[in-house]
Parts: structure tokens; sequence; C-alpha cells
């Protein structure tokens, strides 16, 4: 079947109606996003929303399509956010927790599914992960068997599902335990219990969201029967590489997290293996090849689950020492406008040194500023909190900063093949052609305007801070490195017997040359 000849991205998804779980969340805005400005022919967006502190899904929803993300639909086709409609659901009820009206609404037209919907807190407790990523998946499967015109089912999982392996390729790899083992023990154990144990269970995976995960693609493979599921395992998601705009991001998690607190001067050191690859992906790559793998899924109706490892390292390979390379830079020529500390800082590789360097880099600063704050009536204990939510977030990371993978991408590329010139454009994902200065200086203005809200107006005022901060931390590295020489090294190295040893030595060496 030559693809390229049926029909073009936008004219498949013309007159269909999707159904997307997790549309809240980072990947899901830009996926609904991008429906709506490449796709104005689509009849429906549904997407799943519950009730969250207190809002109702339907502010949920209006506070979703007024975010930043959604301001160029507006401008281009103001008429299209209409087409988004909010469901009323929750993942951990049957059925996902769609009523019998919504239901009969949405079997009507949904031909397509995209279920990105998880728990992404590494440390979640082993009840609630196997609850949001595990059973969640099995409640996407029953509600989509009561949609009769289903093409396509696409589950976002993780590259590092797998992450015990060393290589991993485009198969779903036979779970460490059955899914349906799990999900029992969960049910019948005391939490506590199943607390202690979470280390046995999940083995050499670093937490509960890794393996939580391989258990789901397992589930798809046993619990699927006939709907045609495929499974895109993105790795490192991080800012926009083109669109909705270059460097959009709206979360600290992985390099944004990074960025954000070393270009405040707050992150000073951390172990890394600077060496290996930094598998980092474009959210807008992700979601132009979710938006492929559902049409081709639809279109050439695969004979078993096809599985597509979004990531960098073997078709453009990035560093985490090139990360800091390319990156710390723009983060000094586009400064915070507040800034805690000068920025400065290094990746360790041994633990011990990263001890020494975070008890007098991280926490005497932040014992200080919050001595500081007590004793002018202020709130004490600001930095202190800080620090502890830093160094939580970087230790999630640490598994992944000093290990690498290989991720095989022959699906991946096969499916960029199998595209037209134009859908190739429109609906990039070949992560060859990314230049990683031009992503990363954008990576950088983005987290300065889209995380921390600053203005593109105030880098001027930030860079003359950034100067005065800077002659800050040379005068009082000045005046540690006399206080520590007048504490260790006075008495035995004072200047008169540096000038004394000094004189000897030259002297000696004039008698040697005489001789």
């Amino acid at each position: 079947m030559n693809l390229e000849a049926s029909c073009s991205i936008p004219s498949f998804y013309e007159g269909r109606s999707v159904f997307i779980t997790g549309a809240t969340g980072f990947i899901g805005k830009v996926l609904v996003e991008k429906l709506l400005r490449s796709c104005p022919g689509i009849k429906n967006i549904y997407i799943l929303m519950r009730e969250k502190r207190g809002k109702e899904p339907r502010q949920r929803l209006e506070e979703l399509l007024n975010c930043k993300v959604f301001d160029l639909v507006k401008k281009d086709h103001p008429e299209c956010v209409q087409k988004v409609v909010g469901v009323t659901g929750d993942l951990s009820l049957p059925q996902l927790g769609v009523t019998g009206t919504d239901l009969e609404t949405m079997s009507q037209s949904v031909s397509i599914v995209f279920h990105s919907a998880a728990t992404v807190k590494f440390d979640e407790p082993l009840k609630q992960a196997v609850d949001m990523n595990l059973l969640a998946t099995r409640r996407m499967l029953e509600l989509c068997k009561k949609l009769p015109h289903i093409d396509a089912v696409i589950h976002v999982s993780t590259a590092y599902a797998n992450c015990d392996r060393s290589e991993v390729d485009e198969v779903v790899y036979p779970p460490p335990i059955p899914p349906k083992q799990i999900i029992d023990a969960t049910e019948w154990m005391e939490e506590k219990l199943l607390d202690s144990i979470t280390p046995k269970l999940i083995g050499e995976r670093p937490n509960t969201y890794t393996f939580t995960k391989a258990l789901a693609e397992n589930l798809l493979v046993d619990e699927c029967g006939s709907l045609p599921v495929a499974i895109v395992r993105p790795s490192i998601v991080s800012a926009a590489w083109k669109e909705p705009y270059p460097g959009w991001i709206d979360n600290l998690n992985g390099p944004a997290g990074i960025i954000v607190a070393g270009g405040k001067g707050v992150l000073r050191t951390m172990i890394t293996h600077g060496e290996v690859c930094a598998d980092v992906i474009p959210v807008d790559v992700v979601i132009n090849l979710m938006l492929a793998v559902a049409w081709y899924t639809a279109i050439q109706r695969p004979n078993s689950i096809l599985v597509y490892n979004c990531t960098s390292g073997l078709q453009n390979k990035l560093t985490w020492d090139d990360i800091m390379n390319v990156a710390f830079p723009s983060l000094l020529k586009y400064p915070s406008a507040e800034l805690f500390r000068y920025p400065s800082g290094n990746f360790r590789r041994n633990r011990y040194v990263n001890y020494v360097c975070v008890a007098f880099q991280h926490y005497l600063p932040a014992l200080f500023v919050d001595l500081m704050a007590y004793l002018f009536f202020q709130k004490p204990g600001r930095m202190m909190r800080v620090y502890q939510k830093v160094h939580k977030a970087v230790h999630c990371l640490e598994f992944f900063t000093t290990r690498e993978w290989k991720f095989s991408c022959g699906n991946v590329l096969m499916l960029n093949d199998c595209l037209s010139p134009e859908d190739q454009e429109s609906f990039y994902f070949d992560i060859r052609t990314l230049n990683w200065q031009y992503f990363w200086e954008n990576h950088v203005l983005g987290c300065r305007k889209y995380i921390l809200k600053e203005d593109p107006s105030t880098i001027p005022e930030a860079r003359k801070t950034l100067r005065r901060r800077y002659l800050v931390a040379q005068f009082t590295n000045l005046i540690v490195a006399l206080g520590v020489w007048k504490v260790f090294f006075s008495k035995i190295l004072s200047l008169g017997n540096i000038w004394y040893a000094v004189n000897a030595i030259v002297l000696k060496f004039q008698d040697i040359i005489g001789q």
C-alpha cells in the first residue's frame, strides 16, 4: 500500500473525533494545540477531565484553553477552540468514570484515542502507581472496546520502561512479574507491607514509575484484543523545538528544573557522568510522532502492536557535558531577573566530593540567608526548604544522568519515510536535523519566559544585576580564601616565611648555577 498516496495526515483527521486522556499535562496540551492548528478539519477533541482542587471540569477546561500555548490557534483558527469538549471522568474509576450519556456521544464519532495520562512522580507509592499507570490503562481499554469506530489507540509509555537493559529495541519485553499478580497484590496487601517489598519487586529499575509503565505495556498486549494499538516511548521530554513556540515549556521536570535552579545560582553541584548520552527529546517531536503513528496504525493496520522509541541518542547524540557547554553560556547571556547567587557549578562523578560541595555550596549559603531572615524578623527556613526540594529532584534524576542506553529507532525511521514531503515538513519528528545549540538557547529563554514569567524586556537590567552578583561572588571568594589562610595556614606559612623560603630557593639556585 502506498501510504503517501492514500491521504495526508491533515486529511486523515478531517471529520474525525479523538479522545485524549492527560490533556491537561505537558504532552497533552501540545497534542490538543497541534490537532487544532494543523488539522483544522477535525470534528471534535474529547478530553477526560476530573474535579481537582475544588475546580469543576468545566472550569479546568476554561483554564486549559486560556493557556498561552493556544494563542496561535486563537489567532489563526479562533473557531477551532469550540471543538474541544470536556468529558467528566476519572482514571481511578471503571470505564474511566465516563457517563453513559458521554459514552453514547463519543461512540458516534471517536475513532482515535490517545492515552497519555499517568502519574509521573518517580517516588509514587507502588499502590498509587499501579492504579494510575496500570489499572488506568486497563480502564482505558474497557472504554475503547465500547467505541465501535476505533481505528487507532496510541499509548504513551516511556523509553525508560526497560531501563534495566542497556540496549532497548522497539518490542514489548516480557514482564518481570505478570501485571495481574501485581494488581492482585496491591488489592489485598496492606500498604505498609507493599511499600516494604517494593524495592524487591521493581528489581533493577530505579522507581515505581518505570516499573508500572513496563507492566502497562504488557497489559496492552494481553488485553487489547482486536483493538489497533501502538506504543510511543519518549525519552526525556523537554521544551519545544519549533511549535507552538521555540522553547515553550510549562513544568520543571527534567532539564528545565536544572536550567531554572542553575540559572538562579541555586543548583551548583550534582552527580552526573558528563560523557554519557543525555537522551532529551523536544515535546513537539513527540506529538508529531504520535499523530503520525495514529495515521499509520489506522491505515496500515499492523498485525501486532508496534513500538516507537521516540529518542535522540542514536540519531543525534548529546551528552550531559554538551548540555553544560551549550546551556551555561546562555544562562549568562539571558540571566534571570532574580538571582540567589551568581550562576556557577559543575557536574561531579564522585559521590563524596559531591557531599562536600553540597555542604559548602548549598547548605552553608542557605543557612546564612535563613539566619539573616530570622534576625530581620522575616520568615526563616525558606532557602533550606528550597534546597530540600532541589536535592529531592536531583536525586530522582541521578539514575538517568549516570547511565547510558541504546534505544533502537527503526520503526520511527520507517514511519518518517512513509510520510509525504509535505507531512514531513508539517509533522516533523526527524531528530537528525535538530541543531542542539539552537534548541538549548531557546530552552533557556523558554524557561525564563514561560516558567519564571520574566519578560524579555528585563534582560538588559538582569545583565547588570548579574555583573553585580559576579563582583559580590569574587569578593566573597577572596574573603573566604583569606579566612581559610588565616585559620589553617597563617602560622605555618606566614607571608614572611614564604618570602624567606623563596629567597632561599633563589640563592640555592644561584649557587648551583655558579658551580
